[in-house]
């Protein structure tokens, strides 16, 4: 194993550990973090797995350059926020792709979880993995001979990113919703009403949902909220995705 290998496992639960602190410190609500702690860790593993076997099959998808010498000469900061924008669209509709019926087994172990804290967000079936490593790849000519620096800052986004939007806090705020999905926006989402499913499928912008029919406003669901499927499905038919 190189030294990413270890960098990447130190940032992952380091980042990990700051979502934790904040959970403690202000509840969106109450959990008991060891009664589900084994299997979300267990998860967390097949996710590396199955998310290693996706690079090996996705990372070999013939791209062809399709960007303007124009936008490859732009700063890499700048190459960097256009390729955040581009990536994201594309899994908005990777995501809404999943929630119709005919691929919604696939993500449905993403959904089963009956609570939502940062580790919850790692059920994912290899399918799954396949599908949303595609925006990635699809937008990476972008990146093209970006230096080595701005991969692992994305890969640091993309980290905190997951957990920030699974995390159990109590976070109110309208202005940064017109931007950036917070975690009551994405907990729609995971509500155990099926009709949220397909509302709110944004993974960093909110716009796509505004702009494509899916947008919820969190303000105007008074009920409580619950998660899960409220199916019973045997654990190696959600974990395969069939």
């Amino acid at each position: 194993m190189d030294k990413s290998f270890f960098i990447s496992v130190g940032l992952f639960w380091g980042i990990g550990l700051i979502f934790t602190l904040f959970e403690v410190i202000k509840p969106a609500r109450p959990i008991q973090y060891r009664d589900f702690i084994l299997y979300d860790l267990s998860a967390v593993l097949l996710y590396t797995i199955f998310f290693q076997m996706a690079v090996f099959i996705t990372d070999r998808i013939p791209v062809p350059q399709y960007v303007s010498a124009e936008i490859l000469g732009l700063p890499t900061e700048l190459k960097m926020v256009l390729f955040i924008v581009v990536e994201d669209f594309l899994l908005y509709w990777v995501h809404r792709f999943m929630h119709t019926k005919h691929v919604w087994r696939v993500h449905k172990w993403h959904h089963s979880p009956t609570y939502m804290y940062w580790l919850a967000g790692f059920r994912t079936t290899f399918p799954h993995c396949v599908l949303f490593n595609l925006p990635f790849i699809l937008a990476l000519p972008i990146l093209y001979k970006a230096p080595s620096l701005a991969f692992m800052l994305i890969m640091v986004e993309h980290m905190c990113r997951n957990d920030w939007m699974h995390m159990n806090v109590t976070w109110e705020s309208d202005w940064l919703e017109w931007l950036i999905v917070t975690p009551r926006y994405h907990h729609i989402h995971h509500s155990a009403d099926p009709r949220h499913h397909v509302a709110n499928l944004g993974s960093l912008f909110t716009i796509w949902d505004r702009l494509f029919g899916t947008y919820l406003n969190p303000q105007t669901v008074n009920t409580e909220l619950t998660f899960g499927t409220g199916e019973k499905d045997h654990p190696a038919r959600l974990i395969l995705g069939i």
